[in-house]
C-alpha cells in the first residue's frame, strides 16, 4: 500500500457562518444537547467576529457571525444564508497538508498560519472545495487552550453566561460519521477525482439513478473516504427527472453547491432521537407501512420494531451488519442543511435499502414548499 501523503487524525471542527451566532448557539444548545465550551468575540478583543464554540462527544461546531456587512462570513451568509463555511481536520502537519494538497492541484485558501498565546501555538492552513466551502487543516499538538488563540473558555460547567451551569449534557451525540456535500449536475467526478487527486482519498461507494429515484427526480452520489477511513465524503449531484430533485432543491436555495448535511453516530439512536424530538428537532417520516415487514427484510435486529417505528428510525443492513439512521428535517428556513442520526452494528453502508423511502418523503415535504 502507498503512504498516506495526506495523514488526517480526524474532524477538528465544523465551522458555520450564520446571521446571528448567539441565537444559533442557543439553539443547538436546547435542540441538539451540544455545551458551549470558547467564545471569541467584543469581550475577547475580536473586532471582526463573534463565535461560539459549541462540544457534544467529540463533535466540535464552531458558529460564526460577522460583526460588520463587509466581513466575508456576511457575505457568505447573505448569500447561502446559514450554511457550512469551513470543514476542518485535524492533521500532525498543517503546513505539509498545505503543499502535499497544492501541489497536487488545490487552490489555497489560506496559507500556513501560525498562532501563539500563553497556552502554545496553533497552526492551521486551508483549501478550496466545492462552491464557497473551505477544508482547513489544524495543527493543535503544539497547542493546550480551550480551541484556539483569542478565545477565552466556556466550560467547567459554566455555560453562556459565564455562571449559570449549563443545562445540557449532551444527547449521546458522539462524532462525525460523514459529511454530505451536494453539487451541481456534471460536477460529482470532477470532486471525486479532486479528492482523489489532492488528499489521497479512495472512493468507498458508488450509487446512481438506478439506486435513487422515483417517477420525479432522482440523485447520483459517489463516497469518498481517506487512508484511514475516519473522514467520509458522499458527493452528490442531481440526475435528470420530471421534476425537480432535493439536490436540485438545494443548490437553488443554497446558491449552489456546499455542505448538505451532517452526520452524528451515536451509541442509542432510540434515547437520543428521542431527546431530539422531545427538545423541538423535526424528523422526516416514512409510510408506517415501512415498518410491516421490516424484520423479513433486513433480519434480526436488536431494537424493537415498534419503538423504531414511533420515532421514525430507519434500518439497513450489508455484508457487514446492520444500521439505524433518521433524518431531519432542514434545520434553516431554506431548504438546505439538515442533520443525520446514525447507529452502526458493523455496517458500513449508508441506508442504500432506505433510500427510496426517503425519496419519496423528501419529494412529500419538497411539495409542501412548491418545490417539487
Amino acid at each position: 500500500m502507498s503512504e498516506d501523503f495526506l495523514p488526517i487524525k480526524g474532524t477538528d471542527h465544523i465551522e458555520f457562518y450564520v446571521g446571528n451566532a448567539k441565537q444559533a448557539a442557543h439553539f443547538y444548545r436546547t435542540g441538539f444537547g451540544f455545551t458551549l465550551v470558547a467564545y471569541s468575540g467584543l469581550e475577547t478583543g475580536n473586532r471582526e467576529t463573534a463565535t461560539y464554540v459549541l462540544e457534544q462527544g467529540s463533535i466540535r461546531l464552531l458558529l460564526t457571525t460577522a460583526l460588520g456587512p463587509d466581513h466575508h462570513v456576511a457575505r457568505h451568509a447573505h448569500l447561502h444564508g446559514d450554511g457550512v463555511g469551513v470543514i476542518a481536520m485535524e492533521v500532525p502537519d498543517a503546513t505539509k497538508s498545505y503543499f502535499e494538497s497544492t501541489h497536487r492541484g488545490a487552490t489555497g485558501a489560506i496559507q500556513p498560519t501560525e498562532e501563539s498565546d500563553e497556552n502554545g501555538t496553533y497552526r492551521y492552513s486551508a483549501i478550496r472545495c466545492y462552491g464557497d466551502t473551505l477544508i482547513k487543516f489544524v495543527d493543535r499538538s503544539d497547542y493546550n487552550g480551550p480551541f484556539a488563540p483569542g478565545f477565552e473558555a466556556r466550560n467547567n460547567g459554566t455555560g453562556m453566561n459565564g455562571n449559570a451551569r449549563d443545562r445540557y449534557k449532551g444527547f449521546g451525540l458522539m462524532h462525525v460519521d460523514h459529511i454530505v456535500g451536494n453539487v451541481e449536475l456534471g460536477a460529482m467526478n470532477r470532486w471525486v477525482d479532486f479528492f482523489a487527486q489532492t488528499m489521497g482519498f479512495s472512493q468507498l461507494l458508488h450509487f446512481d439513478d438506478k439506486d435513487i429515484s422515483t417517477e420525479y427526480s432522482a440523485l447520483m452520489s459517489k463516497v469518498m473516504q481517506n487512508g484511514n477511513g475516519k473522514i467520509k465524503f458522499p458527493i452528490n449531484e442531481p440526475a435528470e427527472g420530471k421534476r425537480k430533485s432535493q439536490i436540485q432543491e438545494y443548490l437553488d436555495f443554497y446558491m449552489g453547491p456546499g455542505a448538505q448535511h451532517l452526520a452524528c453516530s451515536t451509541s442509542d439512536i432510540v434515547a437520543t432521537v428521542t431527546q431530539l424530538r422531545d427538545s423541538g428537532i423535526e424528523f422526516l417520516r416514512v409510510p408506517q407501512t415501512y415498518y410491516d415487514m421490516l424484520e423479513e427484510r433486513v433480519g434480526k435486529i436488536n431494537e424493537p420494531i415498534d419503538v423504531l417505528a414511533d420515532l421514525g428510525i430507519l434500518v439497513d443492513r450489508d455484508e457487514e451488519g446492520y444500521l439505524l439512521q433518521i433524518f431531519s428535517k432542514p434545520v434553516e428556513d431554506r431548504p438546505t442543511v439538515f442533520y443525520e442520526i446514525i447507529e452502526r452494528h458493523g455496517s458500513r453502508g449508508f441506508g442504500k435499502g432506505n433510500f427510496q423511502a426517503l425519496f419519496e418523503s423528501l419529494e412529500r415535504e419538497q411539495a409542501l414548499r412548491g418545490n417539487l
